[in-house]
């Protein structure tokens, strides 16, 4: 995926998010931060270094988990820590790191016989063993169990904690709202948003969502469908009506009072609504409200 334009900064000590679908060009920003990949044009700089004129600087100071890592299945996970940890003139001591990384009882497992899970953790044991100030992680948790995931977003905030800079890509939005300090939208290789998340969805203006369908069977012409979504506008304290894929989705600060207005107005048109049900603002929606599809459907 090209990319075009992309530019941003990432402070010492946050987590930083690249948010946005498969495709979006995440994982090729970051390879041309990290030095693996040569960008056509354009600059980066990691703790200060070039990662163009200084990469090997660069290097004894980032730590990468790449989005597919091969490992040596038939080597303990004790055996490819330290083997990781002799490429640096300098590691992290190897049990701590195992603690750490929840790997600690099965130092002495191969590779081979880890799930899932326990080999992501390990990819990133092995990104840590330099004690870099920078750590790259390249969509950690896709094909994780939700617990799975959620024991990595506790590694993640625990680096955190401990002062390293974090740089995350992702396309899980709930995943980018929890851990990231601030978040860079992107779609289709350029950057279009970058705040804290909380600003993100502020920039909706709306704290609430109502979605509801109409009944199967039921096609509206787009006359019809165009003046719907007009009486909708002029419901109480509705902010902003959208319509995808057959729902309808009614973006408001007063949930209650836009919601009675609904329930009334239906009945008196009489409008079959099915489906109906409320929810807070979220990235999804501003990813919606910015390239009109989703992120799932992108």
């Amino acid at each position: 995926m090209a990319v075009k334009g992309v530019h941003f900064e990432v402070y010492k000590g946050e987590v930083f998010g690249l948010l946005g679908p498969n495709g979006a060009g995440k994982t090729t920003t970051m390879e041309m931060i990290e030095g693996l990949r040569r960008p056509d044009g354009g600059t980066a700089r990691v703790a200060g270094y070039d990662t163009q004129k200084d990469l090997k600087k660069v290097k004894q100071v980032i730590g990468v988990q790449l989005q597919s890592t091969s490992l040596f299945d038939l080597l303990k996970v004790h055996e490819i820590v330290r083997m990781y940890a002799s490429f640096y003139p300098d590691s992290v001591p190897i049990e701590p790191l195992l603690d750490d990384m929840i790997l600690r009882e099965k130092m002495n497992d191969r590779v081979k016989n880890l799930s899932g899970g326990q080999k992501q953790r390990l990819a990133i044991a092995l990104a840590l063993v330099n004690d870099p100030q920078v750590i790259f992680l390249d969509e950690p948790t896709t094909g994780l169990d939700p617990q799975a995931r959620r024991t990595l977003w506790d590694i993640i905030l625990g680096l955190k904690k401990r002062g390293k800079t974090v740089v995350l890509s992702t396309h899980y939005m709930e995943e980018a709202h929890i851990l990231c300090d601030r978040i860079c939208l992107m779609d289709s290789g350029e950057v279009i948003a970058l705040d804290t998340p909380r600003n993100l969805v502020s920039s909706l203006q709306s704290d609430s969502a109502i979605e509801f369908r109409l009944p199967e069977g039921i096609k509206l012409s787009e006359t019809d469908q165009a003046a719907l979504l007009e009486q909708l506008k002029l419901l109480q304290k509705v902010k902003q009506v959208d319509w995808r894929q057959g729902v309808f989705v009614l973006y408001t600060d007063y949930l209650q009072a836009t919601l009675i207005d609904l329930i009334q107005r239906g009945e008196a048109e009489q409008w079959q609504i099915v489906d109906l049900q409320t929810r807070t603002a979220t990235l999804e929606d501003v990813f919606i409200h910015m390239t009109g599809r989703s992120l799932r459907e992108a």
